[in-house]
């Protein structure tokens, strides 16, 4: 005959069995292999651009985010994006090497954005400020930038955007080639087109 004791530790177990299978289950919110990060500069010579062939996403989101995001509601809670250093493609070997050299690569293997927080327009939900912190060549600091955002196929969450980044702030030493008759410009424009979906 089972015991006072054993019963209820049978029913403790039910409720909780049965909290489980009430509780609404929601995918992880992904991010899409068509999204694209790429960032732009200019030198004394000529211009240039670099893409992340490689982008790493964690996020901690509510159920129907894309939709909600789109209502004005803060549905997504923390994100982290991670771009290993050596996934960083340029079209050029020898521009490839002179960047990983620049960010130290093989030292500081990524370059890590952790979203803290975001603010909605107070007259549309399709656009916003995203704030967070950039880390770059072993160097974390604060960042804040606009961004768009609007509906896509399937539900998904397009997240678009750019910001001007100034390389010597995360201690990153621009190129200089050719005796110095070639300068790269320490600011570069980074460029996001994300794609968020269940």
């Amino acid at each position: 005959m089972m015991s006072r004791r054993t019963r209820g530790v049978a029913a403790a177990l039910l409720v909780l069995v049965s909290a489980a299978a009430w509780r609404p289950y929601a995918d992880p919110l992904k991010l899409g292999a068509e999204s694209k990060l790429w960032f732009d500069g200019k030198s004394t010579v000529r211009d240039w651009s670099c893409k992340a062939t490689q982008i790493d996403a964690v996020i901690d989101a509510e159920p129907s985010a894309p939709a909600n995001v789109l209502k004005g509601q803060k549905a997504v809670k923390t994100a982290t994006l991670t771009f290993p250093t050596a996934k960083l493609d340029c079209n050029n070997g020898t521009m490839n090497g002179h960047m990983m050299k620049a960010l130290n690569g093989t030292k500081h293997a990524s370059i890590v954005f952790t979203l803290s927080g975001y603010e909605l327009s107070a007259a549309t939900a399709v656009k916003g400020t995203l704030n967070g912190t950039l880390l770059i060549n072993g160097v974390t600091k604060p960042i804040s930038f606009p961004a768009e955002f609007k509906p896509a196929a399937g539900g998904a969450l397009q997240v678009t955007g750019k910001y001007d980044l100034t390389m010597t702030d995360w201690q990153v030493e621009p190129p200089k080639l050719m005796m110095g008759t070639l300068k790269v410009n320490p600011v570069v424009v980074v460029n996001f087109d994300l794609l968020l979906k269940n």
